[in-house]
């Protein structure tokens, strides 16, 4: 795909960006070369590579989901200067 100073004009504007008449054919360029690369992966033959859903292999080792702190809710609760239902009240600062 070529992008011509006009089309990156075009493009800057529909995406509400102010791109000084200096840099429109660096842009140009770089969006030339940006495509350039979409169209090589497009080239990889990916027919029957399943998606993943992780980057990382799932078959390695994960530490076990445990709990590590015990419920100190009560400690914690005893300091409060104010609380209800297990909760922290705090004074209403926005009318």
């Amino acid at each position: 795909m070529a992008f011509d100073q006009d089309a990156v004009r075009r493009t800057a504007h529909l995406a509400r960006m102010a791109l000084p008449q200096e840099e429109v054919p660096a842009v140009a360029g770089q969006l030339e070369k940006i495509m350039t690369m979409v169209e090589a992966l497009r080239a990889i033959p990916t027919e029957g590579v399943m998606p993943m859903a992780h980057p990382l292999d799932l078959e390695q080792a994960l530490r076990p989901d445990q709990i590590a702190n015990a419920d100190q809710r009560q400690r914690l609760m005893a300091s409060a200067p104010a609380a209800e239902h297990g909760l922290f009240l705090v004074p209403k600062v926005i009318e």
